[in-house]
């Protein structure tokens, strides 16, 4: 977790995360009567739905590909609960599936031992001339060193803001301190707006980003797995979260915020100045703050004493894959390299307003721009939600202490009993 990855700061990614939603099924392959259609087939199973920007830039593209190339696509949108629950026993029981997208962290571990080495692959169609180099040395050291899998749509988390907000609350420069973090938070509160939102999906990333700041992912996967919530790190998050509360600096709902309630009811109508998420959320309320919202995100601030600083942040992309039994490759990383090059890759960046991953794909969402500056920034990389969900054992009761911190129901000292408690220690 504390190796450093050199990015590049002309063009720069994300992390986990990926959106929240989740969904069932559609399948989309075209058998539409022309002799391109004679070719091999490359079944693909997509973690998006079809009627996401995503799945709908995909669709647009793989009929793209297909006119190109004659290779067809039996594409099959299985949506985030389709992979998640679903791809695992289809590998398992032999089923045909040559490509499939997952999380960064996910393709290269859970499903690390289904896919193939793509080195060689990456090398024939010279794939990596315009790909993110960042991304792909992340890619391949998670996964020991081989090319397992290749990244497209980076995206970060950071504090994402409404700037008319803090315009109206006079604040004029972005804070890199707690302290100065604190003074944000009360001029904005001054001015008659919650600082802070969050809900139940989202919560465990503010103690994650609170606690890696402290002591570095390491040691926070260490106390969540073996239940060490009598460190001292976790009761200076829960001090420093009870301070936030004492001066009310959350939303007054925040204890029973149920996703997606604090990004469109607080951030989309303008109630609460910020939000802790990932660079996908201006696409996912876009329908609510309208075109004119202007966003802006800055890095969790640095803590007094603390092991990181601004140069570590949580950073990643989805991924795709190739199943180690496709008996289609070839085709498969083809469909793969066309997804996410040229202007397949600017048709998702602009659909989904998400990051591009080719890097002559320069033009950024207008809504992102403000993602460079903190992208650039960061030299350490920490996984999505930075270690906090690593026992999915203790993840439901970790969200429910931390919404209690936040609205005022508990104590610092009773967040670290009741944490202690749940994992029965």
């Amino acid at each position: 977790m504390k190796k450093l990855i050199a990015l590049s700061l002309a063009v720069v990614m994300s992390i986990g995360l990926a959106a929240c939603s989740s969904g069932g099924q559609t399948s989309s392959g075209s058998d539409g009567g022309n002799a391109q259609t004679d070719g091999k087939t490359v079944v693909y199973w997509s973690m998006w739905e079809a009627t996401e920007p995503q799945g709908q830039a995909i669709q647009q593209s793989v009929e793209a590909f297909e006119a190109e190339t004659g290779i067809n696509v039996d594409l099959q949108f299985k949506g985030r609960t389709g992979i998640r629950e679903g791809l695992q026993p289809a590998l398992d029981a032999g089923q045909v599936v040559d490509v499939f997208d997952e999380s960064t962290d996910r393709i290269n571990t859970i499903f690390l031992p289904y896919v193939m080495d793509l080195e060689e692959l990456a090398a024939k169609y010279n794939y990596e001339e315009t790909a993110e180099p960042s991304l792909m040395s992340l890619c391949r050291e998670l996964a020991g060193g081989k090319l397992m899998s290749i990244p497209y749509q980076p995206s970060l988390w950071a504090f994402f803001y409404n700037q008319d907000i803090l315009d109206e609350a006079g604040v004029t420069e972005l804070p890199t301190t707690w302290d100065e973090f604190l003074e944000m938070c009360e001029k904005i509160k001054q001015a008659g707006y919650a600082p802070i939102t969050c809900d139940d999906a989202y919560s465990t990333a503010m103690f994650g980003h609170h606690l890696s700041r402290l002591v570095g992912e390491d040691r926070v996967v260490e106390i969540v797995t073996n239940g060490e919530w009598d460190d001292p790190a976790v009761l200076q998050f829960a001090k420093d979260y009870e301070e936030l509360a004492s001066k009310g600096y959350f939303v007054d709902t925040i204890a029973s915020n149920v996703w997606p309630s604090g990004q469109i009811a607080d951030i989309g109508s303008g109630n609460a100045a910020m939000y802790l998420n990932g660079s996908w959320l201006p696409n996912e309320i876009k329908d609510t703050t309208g075109p004119d919202f202007r966003w802006g995100c800055f890095a969790y601030p640095e803590l007094e004493g603390g092991e990181y600083g601004l140069e570590a942040g949580s950073y990643g992309a989805q991924c795709f894959a190739i199943n180690k039994e496709s008996q289609v490759s070839d085709e498969a990383f083809q469909l793969i390299n066309y997804l996410t090059k040229g202007e397949a890759d600017q048709l998702l960046s602009e659909l989904s307003v998400g990051i591009p991953a080719d890097t002559t794909n320069t033009e950024w969402p207008e809504m992102l721009e403000c993602v460079k500056p903190v992208m650039s920034s960061f030299t350490v990389r920490w996984s999505t939600y930075c270690g906090a969900n690593s026992n999915s054992d203790i993840t439901p009761a970790l969200k429910e202490n931390v919404l209690k911190l936040c609205g005022g129901m508990i104590t610092a000292d009773e967040f670290v009993a009741n944490m202690m408690a749940a994992s029965g220690k």
